[in-house]
């Protein structure tokens, strides 16, 4: 049975949010001001028809769009939809006490992800799904199109999909990971179950035959005829399965960009949650670095691409792990410039001891504008001064957004 809504605002996931009896009911691919009707299950509900539509709804750009769950606001107009993507990085501080600049988003270009996961599942029948899973569902939406992702990975659909057939071992859902780097294709495959011997021979021949970089299985690396190499800056990096880049190469760059600039008169700088250098290998171009990182294959990466690459100043790596064992506030004093991008849980206990340091220049990268705020907040209470915060879209149309913030910390009066 379907109910009428007006819809107040958007949610902090994309979803429009109705003021009802009961309480707020949240209803995806709506926007604020829109009447529509809707079939409620408790505080949520799903969209039945817009009978009252915003001037800000626009043709989405992707056929799949309401069914794939990957996708939230395809429907809403650009600027608009800019605006309240920076504005959830300003309400994120805002909550925090924070305010200072705060620039305008960053865009994000269609067509540009290099790193996509799909879902895959054997069918009934003997084929093979592969697509994205439906929001709050495990039900794969088979896919033809994808208006984020790089142009090569959509036209090598029909490829990778036979390439799932040829590595699936389990009846249950698995993912495959695509990166594109610039030796090719570099696949991860995860949860498909255990490869036979034939399995591992005819998936290693196919990988050969259609020229991809890499096929790895939960880590172990099935065929690699050319290394997957990824460029940051001058440096080339041979980057291992499942390794972590950043999700497109012009938002990597932009922030690379800032914190570079921002660091630029540091002498001795510190890469916390270094990953496979994006940041670490550009700045060593002007200063000597240490790399902190928690993954051994990640570091490991780095410290092979520094010791071939040539221009450099000395690049030091250490395996350590930030969340149990955050660098201390002695050991941060010998460097006066500091960049850490920690995962989306943040670093709260690794920001405290920063705010104890004596390092001048820091920057905070982060993809959670809560916990951005929340360790921002510490550096503030510590005495840093917020220079300027950028928000970047590098997740097009979903309800994530990256941030770079720079801060500075006044010398003290010896």
């Amino acid at each position: 049975m379907s109910t009428r809504f007006t819809i107040a605002r958007l949610g902090s996931q994309g979803d429009g949010i109705a003021n009802a009896e009961g309480g707020d009911v949240f209803i995806p691919f709506t926007l604020p001001g829109e009447t529509i009707t809707a079939a409620r299950q408790k505080d949520r509900a799903t969209l039945m028809s817009v009978l009252e539509a915003s001037s800000l709804r626009i043709e989405p750009a992707c056929r799949h769009f309401t069914e794939c769950g990957g996708c939230a606001l395809q429907h809403y107009e650009a600027e608009a939809y800019q605006q309240w993507k920076r504005e959830k990085v300003v309400q994120a501080l805002k909550a925090k006490g924070i305010g200072g600049e705060i620039a305008a988003l960053m865009p994000c270009a269609p067509h540009t992800r290099r790193r996509v996961t799909f879902s895959a599942r054997r069918t009934e029948a003997g084929g093979m799904l592969l697509g994205f899973v439906r929001a709050l569902s495990s039900e794969i939406i088979p896919i033809e199109e994808c208006p984020i992702s790089l142009p090569a990975i959509v036209s090598a659909l029909d490829k990778l999909r036979a390439l799932t057939g040829l590595v699936c071992a389990t009846p249950k859902a698995f993912h495959m990971t695509v990166t594109v780097t610039a030796s090719g294709f570099d696949i991860a495959v995860q949860d498909a179950g255990k490869l036979g011997d034939n399995q591992r021979r005819i998936a290693s021949n196919f990988v050969m035959a259609e020229g991809l970089a890499r096929l790895s299985v939960d880590g172990e690396i099935i065929v690699e005829p050319k290394k997957p190499v990824v460029q940051f800056g001058s440096v080339a990096v041979a980057v291992p399965p499942g390794a972590f880049l950043q999700a497109t190469e012009a938002a990597e760059q932009t922030m690379a960009s800032l914190v570079g600039q921002h660091l630029s008169r540091a002498k001795k700088v510190a890469d916390l949650f270094a990953g496979c250098g994006s940041f670490a290998l550009r700045l060593g171009a002007k200063s000597e670095v240490h790399a902190v990182e928690g993954d051994a294959p990640a570091l490991a990466a780095l410290d092979h691409a520094f010791r071939f690459a040539s221009g450099l100043k000395r690049v030091t790596s250490e395996r350590r792990d930030l969340f149990r064992r955050p660098l201390t506030f002695k050991e941060l004093n010998a460097f006066d410039g500091l960049v850490f991008d920690p995962p989306r849980a943040g670093a709260e206990d690794q920001s405290k001891q920063i705010a104890r340091s004596d390092v001048s220049l820091v920057a905070a990268v982060s993809c959670n504008p809560v916990t951005l705020a929340r360790d921002l907040r510490i550096l503030l209470d510590g005495g840093y001064q917020l220079k300027s915060v950028m928000p970047i879209d590098q997740f097009l149309w979903s309800p994530h957004v990256e941030a770079v913030a720079l801060l500075e910390k006044p010398k003290r009066r010896r």
